[in-house]
């Protein structure tokens, strides 16, 4: 029996694999450690390294990127495991959270963001508002369960674990179900509709109860790895956000200053952190400083038991991650001072701008180029791969979402070069070839 059997935290029905795709017939992995290893050895995973996470991708070397974060995000997702076997009397040393299948919960929670951070997210979502709505959290969903391996002939996606997939699941209403719900498109929060079959296999069953049938109850219902993997990215960009913008000089003592004084609903506690904050921009140590706060976030974690939704079929649902208040308080700050001084800054905006603008441009250019309602040839504006794809379509919703799958994987550079490519008249100019 291989080591990992022997916990008894997990049985068949977590590791049971969404139909579809092979496996190896005999590995002394774990299939949770086969689901980890294949997205960080996946094109999907890669390109991460050119996507933005705060500044835009290649504008300073130790800048974060959505790469850096989910490596990130990884490591602290594994030592919270690692803490709460330690800490926790109710796992033992064959009753534990798997650590390989939270980090690759962790690697692969980004994975469907597409270039320019959270603006990209928002335009695509605007753009797609007719054809069934665009969502981080549903894209990644649908590039492990469908793209992963789009480019191998004959191939899609993965078959990953319940367990794997399930926990990547943060959010788990439909597209339609947030719709009917509010009579209006969605902001997020949301899976593709195509995708319930997908939901199905996750919850292992293909009824959901009915007291969880509304926003936001579903969304709330995740399993201890998912739990764990929000809590660690919470942590990993409430604290990183503070040091890049320290460095990008957004965050200085004057700018925390001005918007203290801005603010109302400051505690005494509050305070104190940003008495601390100040000293450690002053000083220079905030960068050792705020990198000593994740081990206290991690700490700041306990595993309770938990009656609720699903808990009769996997320990996964048997058990809830609490967090402790003041830490909870803490990352809130960190969060609310990232988002004022640095995403709402003039030159944050106007990048936002600019890549909003950008992706919207790109996404009209190829839908209008080969929409069904176009006559005569289109022109070969994309790969082959893509260019069958969007010449095939059945019709204009199947084509935008092949549009935003490919719009979505994009890195910021490569949207960049294809803008001015397709608009830029001084940039690959047919005047220039010989």
């Amino acid at each position: 029996m291989h080591s990992w059997q022997e916990n008894r935290f997990y049985g068949d029905f977590d590791r049971e694999t969404l139909p579809g795709g092979k496996r190896p017939p005999e590995d002394h992995r774990s299939p949770f450690a086969i689901d980890r290893d294949r997205v960080v050895f996946s094109y999907a995973f890669r390109r991460l390294q050119s996507k933005t996470q705060v500044f835009q991708s290649g504008e300073f070397d130790f800048y974060r990127t959505r790469l850096t974060h989910s490596m990130e995000v990884a490591r602290i997702g594994r030592s919270i495991c690692d803490y709460l076997t330690y800490s926790s009397p109710v796992l033992q040393k064959d009753f534990f959270l798997d650590q390989d299948l939270t980090e690759g919960i962790c690697l692969s929670h980004d994975l469907g963001h597409p270039p320019f951070g959270h603006i990209g997210e928002r335009k695509l979502n605007e753009l797609m508002s007719g054809f069934g709505g665009f969502e981080g959290n549903g894209q990644t969903l649908r590039i492990l369960t469908r793209l992963i391996y789009a480019r191998e002939k004959g191939s899609e996606g993965m078959n990953p674990t319940r367990a794997f997939l399930d926990g990547v699941l943060k959010y788990k209403q439909l597209y339609r179900e947030r719709f009917r719900e509010s009579g209006t498109h969605p902001e997020n929060h949301f899976i593709y509709d195509d995708q319930e079959q997908v939901r199905d296999f996750a919850l292992g069953s293909g009824l959901v109860p009915g007291e969880l049938d509304s926003f936001p109850n579903l969304n709330k219902v995740r399993s201890i790895e998912c739990q764990v993997m929000d809590w660690a990215d919470d942590a990993a960009y409430s604290l990183n956000d503070i040091v890049d913008g320290i460095e990008a000089r957004y965050i200085t003592q004057h700018t925390v200053d001005k918007w203290a004084e801005k603010v109302d609903d400051l505690s005494e506690s509050d305070f104190k952190l940003l008495d601390e904050l100040k000293r450690s921009i002053r000083e220079g140590y905030y960068e050792r400083k705020f990198g000593s706060k994740v081990g206290a976030f991690i700490n700041a974690t306990r595993i309770v038991e938990s009656e609720g939704p699903f808990s009769d079929r996997t320990n996964r649902y048997r058990f809830r991650l609490d967090i402790d208040p003041a830490s909870r308080r803490e990352a809130n700050l960190y969060k609310r001072i990232a988002n004022d001084l640095i995403f709402q800054s003039t030159t944050i905006q106007q990048i936002e701008f600019k890549g909003s603008r950008l992706l919207g441009d790109l996404f009209e250019a190829v839908m209008d180029n080969y929409s069904a309602k176009t006559t005569g040839r289109c022109l070969k504006l994309v790969s082959d791969h893509e260019h069958e794809l969007f010449r095939n379509a059945g019709g204009d919703a199947e084509r935008a979402r092949l549009v935003s799958d490919f719009l979505s994987g994009l890195t910021d550079g490569q949207a960049v070069r294809y803008y001015k490519k397709w608009f830029d008249p001084d940039f690959a100019s047919i005047l220039d070839i010989n």
